[in-house]
């Protein structure tokens, strides 16, 4: 009894170490790398053009080669990302406590002195106002004509960058332990308190959530209210500021030297092991990729599941985030303001708040349904761009990772790309050869040819392992897939639907090079399929539904090794 519950748990769960023996892909090398003496976060406008504040106390912009179209001096260095305004406008700030707004050229428009440096990235409204905060503790809101239109004195510094919720709620952390939401006319709206300081800048979900890290070592929740939906504990602290994927994952890193991965209701789910502290904020990729550097000076890529993909270490501390272009370039600056940029790969996934400050662009703000949609069509043709690096483990089944952003209602074109449809598109069919000419056999050892180990669990790319059990991908999406049975195998597969419909269940999945792959156990736990283990030499797992038996040649053994925990443990865990 017990050796057939330990083949049962070997099935549908691998070693614990089972994912560290996954052998990386090579990590993309620098196209080009230029000294720009780059000392904030990266700004890429619409056109690809890059603005950030240099260690020379100048605002600079270069086209997307880092070739430089202007420099404009201002009183001091500064570490605020500038924000570029839709009109290609730049307001920026800076150390000598003043509020900068450039045309598109680099020429003055306003200047505005405020009551101390600036450390905290602005915000830009709807309105064309912007949101800033001082290290002396006052908040401003200043017109488009650099007029300030209300301020808010909090009583400590303020080193958060805001953020501007959907409603115009303006939320920033401060040095009093607080995080605070004001109202758009700058009035408190309400305050909570966390354990410690508040460097790490809030990040919003699509319901309005509030998400932010502290020195107290704790991720926080709030809710638009203000009150706590849930903390998660880390080993030490959190000054990075979150992201929240397309996937409704909240992604920010640690000094701990881990990446956390925890979702909307508070559960992890991924934990990735950096090795150093992370204080940088990560960038979701459209293809659910995670890039976040470390202060080691390593560039991390981390895969849906929380795997590494590659690292790319440099030598030289990475204290702010990754900047990707709507065509797919990467750029990332180090210690000593070295500018570096990746080859074209995959741009920014539409999620929520993809990226430190929401948007390329800097805004710092939760987008409108128009601008979300404006987005998603300016990434549409760079989505569907080759990767730069050779998919880890290929499968011959390639789909590509569809957004749960706000999409458009009429596409840009007649045929939406795969990669960023109007709506989630079923699993494409692998083009050579077409479906009808494989069997059932032959498409359950293309998946059994593609079966990896990922988090504890064997996975089977999703087309050919649904292919194999007679089974229809009808919806696709990134943490999910709808599988249907053929109309009149209802009854038979077993679902209580009337014959003449489609018996439909979902499944969960995850992509590994851009590919969608499904946990065996998740099949094997699918309506009217049973699972049969079959040891020895060409044996592995046979799913049968309706009738029909389909063998995944598998060596669990090898790929799974269960060992039997023993008797009298020599560490008790609480």
């Amino acid at each position: 009894m017990r050796t057939a519950s330990a083949l049962t748990l070997a099935l549908l769960y691998a070693g614990a170490d089972a994912q560290q023996n996954v052998p990386l892909r090579a990590a993309p090398q620098p196209v080009w790398t230029r000294d720009l003496k780059v000392i904030s976060p990266i700004s890429v406008s619409s056109g690809g053009d890059l603005t950030f504040v240099g260690s020379d106390a100048r605002i600079r912009r270069t086209d997307a080669s880092g070739k430089e179209k202007w420099a404009f001096a201002v009183g001091d260095l500064g570490r605020a990302q500038p924000v570029v305004t839709p009109q290609g406008d730049v307001l920026a700030a800076s150390y000598d406590d003043t509020l900068y707004r450039l045309d598109a050229g680099g020429k003055l428009v306003w200047k505005l002195k405020l009551d101390g440096d600036i450390f905290a990235s602005p915000a830009l409204r709807p309105d064309g106002s912007v949101v800033a905060a001082t290290a002396n503790g006052t908040v401003y809101a200043v017109s488009p004509q650099g007029q300030a239109l209300w301020t808010y004195k909090v009583g400590a510094p303020v080193f958060s960058s805001p953020a501007i919720g959907a409603d115009g709620t303006v939320y920033f952390g401060a040095q009093n332990n607080r995080l605070q939401a004001l109202t758009p006319e700058g009035r408190l709206k309400w305050s909570f308190a966390a354990g410690s300081l508040i460097f790490s800048s809030p990040a919003l979900d699509a319901q309005g959530n509030v998400y932010f890290g502290s020195s107290d070592r704790k991720i926080y929740s709030l809710d638009a209210q203000g009150k706590l939906r849930w903390t998660r504990q880390t080993s030490l602290f959190v000054n990075a500021s979150p992201i929240v994927t397309s996937g409704g994952l909240v992604v920010v890193g640690s000094y701990d030297g881990n990446v956390y991965a925890v979702n909307t209701s508070g559960e992890d789910e991924w934990v990735y092991p950096a090795g150093a502290p992370v204080a940088a904020p990560a960038a979701e990729l459209s293809d659910g990729t995670v890039v976040v550097g470390d202060l080691s000076g390593t560039l991390h890529a981390i895969g849906p599941a929380g795997q590494a993909l590659w690292t790319l270490k440099t030598g030289k501390k990475i204290d702010t985030g990754v900047a990707v272009s709507d065509a797919g370039t990467l750029y990332f600056s180090t210690e000593g303001g070295l500018l570096n940029a990746l080859p074209k790969g995959r741009p920014l996934a539409s999620g929520p708040w993809s990226t430190f400050r929401g948007v390329p662009d800097g805004w710092g703000r939760t987008l409108s349904a128009a601008e979300t949609q404006a987005r998603v069509q300016a990434r549409r043709a760079a989505a569907t761009a080759t990767l730069a690096q050779t998919p880890l483990n290929p499968v011959q089944t390639p789909a590509t990772r569809p957004p749960v952003a706000q999409t458009p209602t009429t596409p840009a074109s007649p045929t939406p790309t795969a990669t960023t449809p109007t709506r989630p598109q079923p699993a494409p069919t692998p083009a050579t050869p077409a479906q009808p000419t494989r069997t059932p056999a032959q498409w359950a050892a293309l998946a059994s040819q593609g079966a990896q180990v990922i988090g504890g669990q064997v996975y089977l790319p999703l087309g050919p392992a649904a292919s194999a059990l007679g089974l229809n991908v009808a919806l696709l999406t990134p943490r999910t897939a709808t599988l249907s049975a053929p109309q009149g195998s209802a009854a038979q597969a077993g679902t209580s639907s009337p014959a003449g419909t489609v018996a439909r269940a979902p499944v969960p999945v995850v992509y590994v090079a851009r590919t969608p792959l499904v946990p065996l156990a998740a099949l094997a736990g699918w309506p009217g399929v049973s699972a049969r283990l079959l040891p020895g030499t060409g044996g592995g797992v046979q799913l049968t539904r309706a009738g029909q038996r389909t063998l995944f040649v598998l060596d669990l053994r090898r790929a799974v090794p269960f060992v039997a925990p023993p008797e009298f443990p020599a560490v008790i865990r609480r």
